[in-house]
């Protein structure tokens, strides 16, 4: 897919809970002008659960606003794509085919897949053509929520629609729930007018431009946190916002899960009005135990992804985002009880409400590893211009030319993350889950929590840890896909492994 170079003209359209096989509202729903989508269950030839799913990327037209059309790429036909939703244990099959102009993959994000399954062109397949199909086969062995998306040109594709939910159930539930709701949020640049997106194009992440005119006032090229502001002007939830947000609708008394997915860009911070709620599980990992809190926000990275539980009490509420920018005031979700006479439309509340701190939620004795690492590497996050571009480095370098991170089998590795710039920095380790052990040089004196994304906020300096327990070559990049785009991304290369596919960073796989 040839970039455009320009800055005005805009694109695209997003995720709708309404659209795509499975449970992204609490029922099953037919993938928008897709067809059926094909589900097959069976028995594997060891006996397991065999769940097979037919998805196509195809290009539709989306309605992301009120009267904002656009064409989007879809995984069958819809914004979020084909839902796909598992028991721990279950044999997964998915065969993707490519009806775009352009070569698609399916990253598992936040799934230990095998090396093979990981969708990554350049280090684990080839990218699907367009006419062309590809299979992916994995036992689904870790139970929680995680999603799927394209790492083909990926700060565009992702950009332009090309992601789904992708949730496995535990064979045993610990928290049960009577209702859940999985809600993906998203941001969209649009130029609207008034009659929609005519003609829009999507932004060229990876070569960005600075502004209307490429300078500030003051002369100075704009960075990219400045012209995220700008450019992304539609935030939805299930690719819908402001009055098309659907409502999620609970009884009294019933204890309901969310799951909140950011599948954009952005950090987004998620409120409960004045509703109690517990953190239960963050990248699909269990947060034991965990306490309840009211009016705290959730801060959620790019690709991060919690789990959240409330009991439903009398009185409907919202849930709104504190992003703090013009567009983010759009997204507010009607959470509607059954039998409240209240009527209106929510709106945001718009008061100060501090951030949850997962580092310290909730207070615990500390998590200390007291055993040794056999590797220790340091990773300095930053950015700079070069040539009039913004560019962004691990300890200066871009990739292809960072340096990876060599493992083999069995190793324990700790890796200091160190943002010493101005943007946020979602860090995400593909294939792995590691544990976070200190924050600016404290220990983790909460849960013991463990996360396959990471964000680091500038200033923040985090040190993490993980076993090198699933051979490969896997990505670790910034899940800012812009910044990823634009060099924050290395990875981390098994010495002992010795896959069939041929290793070409050169490929664009960002």
């Amino acid at each position: 897919m040839t970039k455009p170079k320009g800055l005005l003209v805009l694109v695209l359209a997003v995720l709708i809970a309404a659209g795509g096989g499975l449970w992204y509202a609490n029922q099953v729903r037919q993938a928008t002008d897709s067809g059926p989508v094909v589900e097959r269950t069976s028995i594997d030839e060891q006996g397991r659960p065999l769940k097979e799913w037919t998805i196509t990327a195809k290009a539709v037209q989306w309605e992301i606003a009120p009267g904002v059309k656009t064409e989007v790429w879809t995984y069958g036909g819809s914004v979020p794509g084909t839902a796909i939703q598992v028991t721990e244990g279950d044999h997964v099959r998915v065969k993707l085919v490519n009806r775009l102009s352009a070569p698609v993959s399916i990253h598992w994000h936040g799934y230990p897949v095998p090396a093979a399954m990981d969708g990554v062109p350049g280090i684990s397949q080839d990218p699907i053509a367009p006419g062309q199909s590809f299979t992916y086969d994995f036992v689904a062995k870790v139970p929680g929520t995680y999603w799927y998306h394209s790492h083909v040109d990926s700060s565009n594709q992702v950009d332009r629609g090309l992601y789904g939910a992708f949730i496995v159930l535990p064979k045993q539930e610990t928290e049960k729930v009577d209702r859940e709701y999985t809600l993906l949020l998203d941001e969209w640049s649009a130029m609207t007018g008034g009659q929609g997106m005519s003609g829009s194009m999507p932004m060229d992440h990876g070569n960005m431009p600075m502004d209307h005119g490429g300078m500030r006032h003051d002369n100075m090229p704009m960075d990219h946190d400045q012209m995220m502001k700008i450019m992304y002007n539609i935030y939805t939830v299930n690719g819908r916002s402001g009055s098309q947000i659907a409502p999620l609708n609970v009884n009294p008394g019933e204890r309901v899960r969310l799951r909140f997915i950011n599948a954009g860009y952005m950090t987004h911070l998620v409120h409960l009005q004045g509703q109690p709620f517990r953190v239960t599980a963050t990248d699909g990992r269990p947060v034991n135990p965990a306490p309840e809190v009211t009016d705290r926000v959730l801060a959620i990275g790019a690709g991060e992804r919690y789990d959240v539980v409330f009991t439903a009490g009398s009185h409907s509420f919202a849930i709104d985002l504190h992003d703090g920018t013009p567009a983010s005031r759009s997204v507010v979700i009607p959470v509607r009880v059954t039998g409240d006479g209240s009527s209106g439309s929510p709106a945001p509340d718009g008061k100060a409400v501090p951030v949850l701190d997962l580092a310290t939620y909730p207070k615990g004795s500390g998590v200390q590893d007291a055993g040794t690492w056999d590797a220790s590497y340091v990773w300095h996050l930053n950015s700079t211009f070069v040539n009039g571009e913004q560019v962004y480095t691990i300890n200066g370098k871009t990739w292809p030319n960072t340096d990876p991170i060599p493992v083999k089998t069995g190793e324990r590795v700790k890796v200091t993350l160190i943002n010493d710039g101005t943007s946020d920095h979602p860090m995400h380790l593909h294939g792995h889950v590691f544990r976070v052990l200190s924050r600016n040089g404290v220990p983790l004196q909460g849960t013991d929590l463990e996360k396959d994304t990471l964000l680091v906020r500038p200033g923040e300096t985090y040190e993490i840890g993980f076993v090198a327990d699933n051979p490969g070559v896997w990505m670790f990049h910034c899940h800012d896909l812009h910044h990823a785009a634009a060099g924050m991304m290395s990875d981390v290369e098994y010495r002992d492994y010795h896959g069939q596919y041929p290793v070409d960073k050169s490929k664009d796989l960002r």
